[in-house]
């Protein structure tokens, strides 16, 4: 898909998962990280990788899309880190004990402010998922348009929770995947892409 802006990119995407039988509304789909079709067997793919089974402590933004990532990350007894929808509350940590029963109830954006608590202090992040709207294979990452992504990322880094070697995944459907996402300096990269068929390490 050649899109020069990233309005265009995320309108032809927004599109395209649009005209798909499976996907959720079209109304749904435009201004958000779509919840694509096959997005849980794409959280199931990424539950089977070595990554996956080696961290303690996932990283994951609020998206619909990820829900059962987060879902699963509570039911393998990993400990959830989550931003709050829009960072409005910051970070949350949900400790599995404490969700032990309500997995699916404390994975969603309710629940978490239920299950979970603020957190000022990071712990260390063995890997970080981010929804996204489109993605290419250098590691380019295009979220909504709000930054949040970013500086969730951003912040991360700075309060040392993650390095350079750390996974930093992205589920998404393969229509989501284009030939380069335009680029800016505060951009932050991926290194791991997980769709319904596919896992990709970049």
């Amino acid at each position: 898909m050649e899109l020069k802006t990233k309005d265009e990119m995320r309108n032809g995407i927004w599109k395209i998962l649009g005209s798909m039988e499976e996907s959720q509304s079209r109304k749904r789909l435009y201004g958000r990280i779509p919840d694509f079709p096959g997005s849980k067997k794409a959280a199931k793919l990424l539950r089977s990788t070595d990554e996956w089974s080696n961290a303690n402590v996932i990283f994951s933004s609020p998206d619909t899309a990820q829900s059962l990532v987060r879902e699963y990350a509570l039911l393998d007894k990993k400990i959830l880190l989550m931003a709050s929808p829009n960072l409005e509350h910051g970070y949350l940590l949900i400790n599995p004990k404490s969700a032990e029963g309500n997995e699916k109830i404390a994975s969603t954006k309710e629940g978490a402010f239920k299950f979970g608590e603020e957190i000022e202090e990071f712990p260390r992040v063995d890997m970080v998922v981010e929804g996204s709207v489109a993605v290419d294979l250098e590691g380019g990452r295009l979220g909504k348009g709000k930054g949040y992504g970013d500086r969730e990322i951003s912040h991360l880094f700075s309060e040392k929770a993650i390095d350079n070697m750390t996974p930093i995944v992205t589920t998404v459907h393969e229509v989501q995947i284009v030939d380069k996402v335009p680029e800016e300096v505060h951009d932050r990269q991926i290194n791991m892409v997980v769709t319904p068929e596919m896992i990709i390490r970049i």
